[in-house]
């Protein structure tokens, strides 16, 4: 019999502490972005920086990274990202010092690192750019899901690729997938998020 109340109160005790749990989670902000559940660790690479380095993305554990894919002479897509996370990154103030973005061309016929120093500087001086050959950067994508089809369009070409970026947390574990199109105030809202102790 007195097994009885023990069990009730262990019941009760447990019942309060998942009240308490689904609580705290009501009360946490949410990633306005699509969430990895659980997160998992972002696959590691080694690129050609635009910094002048190598571009290991294990390099930037303590930051949030956002990542995203592109090419210089995207005409639309890549662009407007761009300038909406320079946007973002201006408006996160000293915060922004936390955040690095990546990102990694899909044309490593004419995305040379200087090439893609001098396109991102356009943007935010802060953002690396990252190259490889043809087989190194297939395999980069590979492993984030990223789809790119060169298209030729008379005596030149373009591609159509995935235009989503990624949110990366400090602990160097995808956190999120951002739609293109996504405002500043999007990145900048999950980004705080993701930049909370």
């Amino acid at each position: 019999m007195q097994g009885r109340p023990r069990s009730r109160s262990s019941l009760r005790a447990t019942l309060l502490v998942l009240c308490a749990a689904a609580a705290s989670a009501a009360d946490s902000p949410q990633l306005t972005a699509g969430v990895f559940d659980p997160p998992r660790m972002a696959p590691d690479f080694a690129l050609r920086g635009s910094d002048g380095g190598e571009l290991v993305l294990s390099r930037f554990r303590g930051k949030v990274v956002v990542l995203g894919f592109g090419f210089t002479t995207c005409p639309d897509v890549c662009p407007t990202t761009l300038a909406t996370l320079a946007s973002a990154h201006k408006k996160l103030g000293e915060r922004g010092g936390e955040v690095q973005v990546v990102y990694v061309t899909v044309d490593p016929e004419r995305d040379d690192p200087e090439r893609l120093r001098n396109y991102l500087k356009s943007f935010d001086a802060s953002f690396v750019g990252g190259t490889g050959s043809a087989n190194v950067l297939e395999a980069v994508r590979n492993d984030y899901g990223i789809a790119a089809q060169r298209i030729v369009r008379g005596d030149s070409y373009g591609f159509s690729h995935s235009s989503y970026t990624y949110l990366i947390d400090r602990a160097g574990r995808l956190r999120a997938l951002m739609p293109y199109g996504s405002s500043a105030d999007a990145y900048v809202h999950d980004l705080l998020i993701l930049l909370a102790p």
